[in-house]
């Protein structure tokens, strides 16, 4: 496959989405983004991003005036496809697979053969298959390998692996996992990628290429939830679990990482329950810990009620709305979560919200009354109780005695301030 001529297609043009159409084409594919928001593929048809992350208005803007990027809302034929669409979960932790199953009816009526159909979806074991055959449902002129005459398509799934705020670099330099429904898809799937990847790219089946990112994931949930655990335990022991942790870190062999107000975003707070959903009964510790997860807001919400309860119209100040620091992506946002809650069960309070990042209130926020997006240093000064929920760098960085956060009541679930 010689990257130079060949066209590809990247359904989706989100966080992981856009990156990959842009670094494919800077190194020279001809690619057309999908989206079924207009106003995503106007703004890419501008060479403008319509999310936060560093780097990525550069590649994108130069692609599309050297004319090797383009957007639009219906998809086109091409050699390649890549989906990279949601994958949420429904109300009983099972893949919501909706977005994946649109993607796969876009794509089945241009296909002719010899085409190479990559998912990089986070998905649940056995995803990669499913999109193959609702395509080759939709058409049975096609196959899947060599056997009888039929023109074959080749299905391959290729997990991301990056970090918000680090795409554009972690594109490149991070090993990737490609599975293949057969080995020659996994070969023309690892050419692709070589165009632009520097790091080690490793070929396996797709549903061990599924189930990696998966595992990644869920190794991550459990470590924070054993953290979120010991800052429940030390609350309860009346212990300081920030000096707890950099003590027993001391350890050569330990290394517990830092608690915080919940778990969010694309990933960690949705990939254990597909695991969990997928064999039920023998991932008891992937579910424990996203129960612990999941249930950290709560407590945050009840210290917060209970500080509340000394004033009688509190001003809150409730610093941070994105699922990690200095990025504007809010999914699956404990801290969203938390506000939310806060404006239930405190209607008579005023609560500041501050999220440097973002110039509007998300849709699960608009429409309250007593929440309102404020700037940062109004917001605290106006407030008798301050909320860390997110570790921007301007939080950190704040000079707290301009701040007189002395003179209030501060409840840092990061331990930002300490």
């Amino acid at each position: 496959m010689a990257i130079a001529s060949t066209t590809v297609a990247v359904i989706g043009l989100g966080y992981i989405g856009l990156p990959t159409a842009a670094i494919l084409a800077t190194h020279g594919a001809d690619v057309i983004g999908v989206d079924v928001n207009a106003d995503t593929v106007d703004a890419v048809n501008r060479g403008e991003v319509p999310f936060v992350e560093p780097d990525l208005s550069i590649s994108v803007a130069g692609a599309v005036k050297q004319g090797r990027l383009r957007a639009e809302t219906k998809t086109p034929e091409a050699d390649v496809f890549i989906v990279a669409v949601p994958t949420p979960f429904k109300g009983n932790h099972a893949a919501d697979l909706s977005y994946i199953d649109a993607a796969a009816d876009g794509i089945a009526p241009r296909l002719s053969g010899g085409e190479l159909v990559i998912l990089e979806s986070t998905s649940p074991p056995g995803t990669t298959q499913h999109l193959a055959d609702r395509i080759l449902e939709l058409r049975p002129d096609l196959s899947l390998n060599a056997s009888g005459k039929r023109p074959i398509v080749h299905f391959a799934h290729c997990p991301e692996r990056v970090l918000p705020g680090r795409i554009m670099i972690e594109l490149v330099t991070n090993d990737r996992i490609v599975g293949g429904l057969t080995r020659k898809a996994a070969e023309q799937a690892k050419v692709l990628y070589e165009s632009f990847c520097k790091g080690e790219i490793m070929l396996t089946d797709a549903t061990t290429a599924e189930m990696a990112k998966l595992v990644e994931n869920s190794y991550r949930d459990v470590n924070i939830a054993f953290a979120n655990e010991l800052s429940l335990i030390s609350a309860k022991l009346d212990i300081d679990v920030w000096e707890l942790i950099e003590l027993a870190n001391h350890h050569p062999r330990v290394n517990i990482l830092q608690p915080g107000p919940g778990v969010g975003g694309h990933c960690i707070a949705v990939d254990p329950w597909f695991i969990v959903s997928a064999v039920p009964e023998e991932a008891r510790l992937i579910r424990t810990a996203r129960e612990v997860n999941d249930s950290k807001p709560e407590q945050v919400i009840a210290r917060v009620v209970a500080k509340a309860a000394r004033f009688k119209e509190p001003n809150i100040a409730v610093l941070g709305l994105a699922f990690k620091p200095d990025i504007d992506d809010l999914r699956e946002s404990p801290a969203c979560r938390i506000l939310a809650r806060l404006s239930d069960e405190l209607p008579e309070a005023r609560l500041a919200a501050v999220e440097p990042h973002i110039s509007a209130l998300p849709s699960s926020l608009e429409g309250r009354d007593n929440v309102v997006l404020t700037e940062f240093t109004a917001a605290v000064a106006d407030a008798d109780i301050v909320v860390l929920l997110v570790d921007h760098t301007v939080f950190k960085a704040a000079d707290k005695r301009r701040l007189r956060l002395r003179e209030k009541v501060v409840i840092d679930t990061r331990g930002a301030w300490r």
